[in-house]
């Protein structure tokens, strides 16, 4: 049973400041360094984890104590919830910042941080189980309010399915309630192939999440994926940091991130993100979230929550001049809002790209030693990533090496200035997704921001790809 939080509008008592000095990041590669930046900042002491074959990582070298808590495989390693405790029992950390991914979301593992008596940097475990449950999320923001598409709660036949189905209309998309990243997703268009498609899905979630319940919500055949950020204290006050653009994607996965979003009425935006912090309010949530939603024309229906920080945060970062893991840190010590607490305004336009090591037509992933490397530079360009000369990319992790992010007055300016960057990066003895990137900012769609979720997809040339890589491996 999810964790009960307190109604938005009951009285709360002022919470005590809670002292961090020290900050054990459970996570490595780009993120960790990351956080590492921002506690030094902060003027906090930090504490890596690392695995055998990060022993050289950057996140090792630039944090102030580190300990080696496993061998490559993230479940040996970077999942090993024993063995990160004892870290920060070792060092005599007193705090815990997951990053994404990893063990970001797992409500246990923030437990077991509390029940240590060290701080857990994110939201409260109940609601982290209130929002990482799709099914609950769904009623708790339909209750508040907020827009949801048509859709069911868990599903428990093939029978069960096919009635619902019938009752929203074809098409649907199967969702599991514990799933996230595109996994045990599947859209039924035909009847008649729902108990299948259903059973395969189940397979899919259980396998993936270790839970196989699913459900139905009607299907947006050509929607906008648009994400509010959200910020909320511990003394009940909330607000928003503006939205995102996340709608370039493959298989669910996103690609390239903008902000803001070059398609919403300033009408729409004020709409969209009233609705993302009253859903953060309805939960009495407190730390960094982000809120998703579906923009179908000029509609838009909530689709889940993400209880952490986003890999896309920087784009945020970039039109609001916040510092959001700063924030965040500041946030689990229990300070209020403060400045956070006034109306943000878009300056200017940021594009993220996402560069990974991966086959550019295939997107198969491509470990291996960097020989050479060069990232672009000049005004307006930031790279974050934990990438060096010499470096291996292991297998055993996400494929991505670094974030690529431009600042501009506007988006046909970011634009330019993200195609320049690109062409400015190097990165030699493994294959990377430059060439997609470089090809893609060339798309008359994408140049004109009128494409959706499936734009990337359903445009994707292999042959100009191919050519972009050619082009690039001659200099």
């Amino acid at each position: 049973m999810p964790t009960k939080t307190p109604h938005p509008t009951a009285p709360r008592p002022t919470p005590p400041l809670r002292e961090i000095r020290k900050v054990l990041i459970a996570n490595r590669g780009e993120i960790a360094l990351r956080v590492i930046r921002a506690c030094r900042e902060l003027g906090l002491r930090t504490v890596a984890v690392y695995s055998t074959v990060d022993e050289h990582a950057l996140h090792v070298r630039f944090a102030d104590e580190a300990v080696c808590i496993g061998p490559g495989p993230s479940s040996q390693s970077y999942l090993n919830i024993k063995n990160i405790i004892a870290a920060a029992e070792l060092t005599g950390a007193d705090a815990v910042h997951p990053g994404y991914g990893f063990l970001s979301e797992r409500a246990e593992f923030a437990e077991i941080v509390q029940k240590c008596k060290l701080t857990f940097i994110g939201p409260d475990p109940g609601h982290m189980r209130v929002m990482g449950d799709k099914v609950t999320a769904r009623q708790t923001m339909e209750r508040s309010g907020v827009p949801v598409l048509p859709g069911t709660g868990v599903l428990t036949s093939a029978a069960h399915a096919v009635a619902e189905a019938e009752r929203i209309g074809l098409p649907v998309i199967l969702k599991a309630s514990a799933g996230g990243g595109g996994r045990g997703m599947k859209i039924v268009r035909d009847i008649k192939l729902l108990p299948q498609t259903l059973q395969t899905a189940q397979v899919e979630a259980l396998k993936a999440f270790g839970c196989g319940d699913m459900y139905l919500e009607r299907y947006v055949q050509s929607p906008r994926h648009v994400e509010v950020q959200v910020v909320a204290d511990q003394h009940g006050n909330a607000n928003h940091l503006l939205e995102r653009e996340c709608s370039v994607q493959r298989r669910h996965q996103k690609v390239l991130e903008e902000a803001p979003c070059s398609v919403l009425s300033e009408a729409l935006r004020r709409e969209m993100c009233a609705a993302a912090v009253a859903a953060a309010k309805a939960i009495g949530y407190h730390s960094l979230g982000t809120i998703e939603f579906l923009l179908d024309g000029d509609r838009f229906y909530f689709m889940e929550m993400n209880t952490r920080v986003q890999v896309e945060h920087c784009v945020t970062e970039m039109i609001t001049g916040v510092d959001l893991v700063q924030e965040q840190i500041r946030l689990a010590t229990g300070e209020p809002l403060g400045h956070l607490m006034r109306e943000f305004r878009p300056r200017g336009h940021a594009i993220e790209c996402r560069i990974n090591a991966e086959d550019p037509i295939k997107f198969v992933p491509q470990p291996g030693t960097i020989s050479a490397l060069h990232f672009p530079g000049g005004y307006g360009v930031r790279v974050d990533s934990h990438m060096y000369q010499g470096i291996t990319v292991p297998p055993f992790y996400d494929s991505m090496l670094a974030k690529l992010i431009v600042h501009a007055p506007d988006r046909q300016q970011a634009i330019r200035r993200m195609q320049r960057a690109l062409g400015e990066c190097v990165i030699e003895g493994i294959q990377t997704n430059i060439p997609l990137h470089r090809w893609l900012l060339k798309q008359p769609a994408f140049i004109s921001g009128k494409y959706d979720t499936h734009f990337l997809e359903a445009s994707l040339d292999p042959e100009a790809v191919r050519a972009e890589a050619d082009a690039e491996a001659q200099g």
